[in-house]
């Protein structure tokens, strides 16, 4: 299938060819008829990719001050690697779908294949959505006018916020698509409008929808024309629906106002707002979020749970219905909104309107129907990138892998690793199908699909690499084992008890009759060169040691996948397994004891498993402490390692500094670059598969570290 995406490095826009996406649990596939092209939002993104990188930078100076934290802990090179790798992946543009359900997710209810709904699915031929940002179509509303449901749920949501009463004096800043379906809806509750903009089209649609209007382009004055218009008391409330850097919409918004007046921001200005302004009329301010509630809640947009309407009446999916509503009586006209028509194989010339100086107002994207391209064409899971290699005496005996999962890491750190060794890299998989398509033509992989189990299942396919969520590692693990697949899987190898017990169930009878494959674990840390130095240094040490392991985790918010603990399981199973892995292998010997602290609860303060102390004892008398911390500063080192033994110390800084105190002939080992030994662990893997030979991490270590996280997790009450 066809999918538009947007280059954020360079701006160009693309239709790519993208493997169909699953209609995973609570989904809806669905096959596009429309959509619509949101000239704010798309125009904001293709310019922002347009920009060169200084322009880049003074767009986002929140995001220059992290890569600046991140260059002086991990230095310039990854800094800027990680950088790059982020601006390269391509980001689906659109959010305003039309099209028929193709297929139901598990779990769904009240939707039946067939159905004509609304929803914010991306510009693709076909689109898996979330049930509760969908909305059945009414019969009297057509694909066109339904392709402005999500921008008109915006418009109401401003509304809502706004709380207008019968007869009220509103004034509307801002007369693009989501400004002139707010002056329809107010209008439709009985309010006064007064409509603010430079271009005397829209002005003229404003009017025509109702609405006294003010030439901002002419110098009239808006607020002297906003008081005229409440008849010398000041407005009621502002909706601000423009998209500028000046502040000077909210300044003027706050001279309209009367005395308690409301002011809504539904776009995107300048905020520097004035304590006079609101101060001396008690006014209130609010942004509005999207299209209303459960906008950004994973609970209710990803796993479908709903808010009751008795207590939540106007969610995301209430107010796409309630916009449906309003176009089949009429209330709401979208016709005059549209200005541009293109076919998906006019994208370019879409995208130049978008970005050009033509007028232009809503652009709709038309698809292929069913006679031009029949659904089984559209529901294809894998697309072929290239050819696959002649088989030759080159090369045998390498690896042929497949990666299950292509995000952030996968792209940036282990795919590359992967690729040094010159492994075949056959199929790459991805849930959307997008990533895939990018890390599978970066990377070059001969396909990219979204059917996991199929690429698991390919006979040509030996060694399977998995970097999905947590959640899914165990049942990845499991199915590839038992497809008789070598597996490396990234940390954690499970969640809990269960699921690792699901693991052992096939591994164990498998390594029993001597022909279970390898399995890895991304422990890298134990591969760094540094490590591997104090390995050595450490060898010539008899009598027990010390090890202080001290983790500046960073905050990561409560509402991140990783903190759930059924998905990401939390940060101790999610990372700090990472740092019981290191003093094992540093230690050589089998932990014997745990003891884990938790920072104590204290008023008004939330208290999370990422603040911890683990002290590990081990079967030769050694002991380590990890201090797993997320309440330190993102300047101090994030790892740091001090061992101490035989009357000497080493001091491990960030995986680039190795120190040594007391230690004959050796002072320090400085690298010039953080090396955390990510491409040393794969290389060491897959020479393993290729060679037939031993794990590279005994199997009995990764089930140890595992039961040891899971101890921990039990000793703080998780």
């Amino acid at each position: 299938m066809k999918q538009i995406l947007q280059n954020l490095k360079d701006g160009h826009t693309q239709v790519a060819d993208v493997p169909c996406p699953r209609a995973g649990a609570g989904h809806l596939l669905i096959r596009s008829t429309r959509s619509l092209i949101s000239a704010g939002t798309e125009r904001m993104l293709v310019d922002f990719g347009k920009a060169n990188p200084i322009e880049k930078a003074r767009q986002q100076p929140d995001k220059v001050r992290m890569v600046l934290d991140k260059m002086k802990t991990d230095g310039l090179v990854p800094t800027l690697e990680a950088v790059l790798n982020k601006l390269e992946q391509p980001l689906p543009l659109g959010y305003c779908n039309v099209g028929a359900v193709a297929e139901l997710g598990a779990g769904v209810t009240g939707f039946a294949v067939g159905d004509r709904v609304a929803s914010n699915g991306k510009h693709a031929e076909m689109v898996g959505v979330p049930v509760n940002l969908c909305a059945r179509l009414p019969d009297a509303v057509s694909d066109e006018s339904a392709a402005f449901t999500v921008i008109g749920a915006i418009a109401l949501q401003g509304i809502r916020l706004v709380q207008p009463t019968l007869g009220e004096a509103v004034v509307v800043t801002g007369l693009g698509l989501i400004g002139l379906m707010t002056v329809q809806l107010l209008r439709a509750q009985g309010c006064r409008v007064l409509g603010l903009d430079f271009d005397p089209a829209k002005l003229a649609l404003a009017r025509d929808f109702g609405a006294e209007t003010v030439d901002l382009s002419a110098g009239q004055d808006p607020v002297a024309a906003a008081l005229a218009f409440s008849r010398g008391r000041g407005v009621d409330a502002v909706l601000i629906t423009a998209s500028t850097q000046s502040n000077e919409p909210v300044h003027q918004a706050a001279l309209m106002c009367r005395k308690r007046g409301r002011i809504v921001l539904v776009g995107v200005i300048g905020l520097a707002l004035s304590r006079a302004d609101f101060f001396e009329k008690e006014l209130t301010f609010q942004v509005s979020c999207s299209y209303g509630p459960g906008r950004y809640d994973p609970a209710y947009e990803d796993g479908g749970q709903d808010y009751p309407v008795g207590y939540v009446r106007w969610t995301e999916q209430r107010n796409f219905e309630a916009v449906l509503d309003m176009l089949a009586d009429g209330r709401i006209d979208v016709s005059p909104l549209i200005s541009h028509r293109f076919s998906l194989d006019e994208v370019e010339a879409a995208y130049a309107v978008v970005g050009g100086s033509e007028p232009s107002l809503g652009i709709l994207l038309e698809y292929p129907t069913e006679a031009e391209t029949p659904l089984e064409q559209l529901t294809r899971r894998t697309v072929q990138l290239k050819q696959a290699p002649v088989a030759s005496g080159t090369g045998r005996g390498r690896p042929t892998v497949g990666f299950v999962g292509s995000g952030n890491y996968a792209t940036g750190v282990l795919i590359p690793a992967f690729a040094k060794t010159k492994v075949r890299l056959k199929s790459v998989a991805s849930s959307g199908g997008v990533s895939g398509v990018h890390a599978g033509k970066k990377h070059g992989f001969e396909e990219t699909t979204t059917d996991s189990a199929g690429l698991i299942q390919d006979a040509a396919i030996d060694t399977v690499v998995i970097t999905t969520r947590h959640d899914s590692h165990a049942r990845f693990v499991s199915d590839a084992l038992a497809a008789g697949k070598h597996v490396f899987v990234e940390k954690p190898l499970a969640l809990n008890r269960a699921h690792l017990q699901r693991i052992r169930e096939v591994y164990e009878p498998l390594a029993e009759q001597g022909r279970a494959p390898l399995l890895m674990v991304g422990f890298n840390r134990r591969f760094s060169p540094l490590v591997r130095k104090a390995k050595s240094l450490l060898a010539g040490v008899r009598e027990p040691k010390s090890f202080v392991m001290t983790v500046n985790a960073g905050d990561i918010p409560a509402d991140h996948w990783t903190q759930d603990p059924a998905v990401g399981g939390g940060r101790i199973i999610g990372e700090a397994c990472h740092f019981i892995d290191l003093l094992r292998f540093l230690a050589d010997a089998p932990v014997t004891a745990v003891q884990s602290m938790m920072i104590g609860k204290a008023a008004g303060v939330a208290i999370r498993d990422d603040k911890v102390s683990i002290s590990l004892s081990f079967e030769d008398g050694s002991f380590g402490t990890v201090h797993y911390l997320a309440n330190g500063h993102k300047s101090f080192p994030k790892e740091r390692l001090e061992i101490f033994g035989g009357g000497r110390i080493l001091q491990l800084d960030n995986f680039r500094v190795l120190r040594g105190f007391g230690w004959p002939g050796f002072k320090q080992m400085k690298l010039w670059r953080q090396d955390k030994g990510q491409a040393a662990c794969v290389a060491a893997f897959v020479e393993a598969v290729a060679a037939g030979g031993v794990a590279p991490i005994p199997y009995e270590e990764l089930i140890e570290v595992a039961e040891v996280t899971f101890e921990v997790v039990d000793q703080l009450g998780g």
